[in-house]
């Protein structure tokens, strides 16, 4: 019974040592905003590929948002892709110096409005290095490069979007300050979380050595 323990203790420490260093995401917050609000997105990029830079982010705009205004950002320029309607169906942001070194990360800022029959927003983000690689944020939430995702939900939207603080800031900000130990080191794992996992596996492996030593002297 104790070793059976012991292994189950180790597998759920590994797990959590090998889930805090899993790469960093490009998101988009909130996470949940109300139908027909208007609302400013913040999407947050990492960088995190060594010996390179991220020089180019693409952030394409779901249906059910309509994007109205782009914050803009010293060092970067940005450029929109419009449909027939003259809605605006993508985001580029480039940038003018070398870009986002893997210990850094950048966010941009977009205000809309969210459609009064939206469900949820899936936002596809693609990630340009300058070696020429290309990151696709693009999958379901459990693959290994997921799209972020937003929810909908019903709720008083405001009557307009102009001067006041979208009804998602303060989530946001509290969605920011829970994500800030992951990507304000540029998406690179919380230090001291990391060496408290490996302290307890540490300890773990020590109590299943015991156990079997122990087992071996009955």
């Amino acid at each position: 019974m104790t070793k059976k323990w012991t292994a189950w203790m180790i597998a759920a420490i590994v797990s959590l040592v090998l889930a805090s260093g899993a790469s960093a995401h490009v998101t988009v917050w909130p996470k949940e905003v109300p139908k027909g609000s208007y609302e400013v997105f913040t999407v947050r990029v990492p960088s995190e590929t060594k010996g390179t830079e991220t020089v180019k982010v693409e952030l394409r705009i779901p249906d059910g948002y309509q994007a109205g205004r782009i914050q803009p950002v010293p060092g970067w320029s940005y450029s929109l892709e419009r449909d027939a309607n003259d809605r605006i169906t993508s985001i580029v942001w480039e940038a003018e110096g070398k870009g986002l070194a893997d210990t850094e990360f950048i966010e941009f800022k977009i205000n809309g409005k969210v459609a009064d029959d939206a469900v949820e927003l899936v936002w596809k983000a693609y990630q340009t290095y300058a070696d020429g690689s290309v990151v696709e944020w693009v999958g379901a939430p459990d693959a290994d490069k997921p799209a972020s995702v937003t929810a909908v939900v019903d709720g008083a939207p405001q009557a307009d979007g102009h001067g006041a603080a979208p009804s998602g800031a303060a989530d946001a900000d509290k969605d920011h300050a829970a994500d800030e130990a992951q990507t304000a080191a540029g998406g690179k794992p919380d230090t001291a979380t990391l060496a408290l996992s490996i302290a307890a596996l540490v300890v773990a492996i020590a109590a299943l050595i015991a156990a079997l030593a122990r087992r071996r002297r009955v």
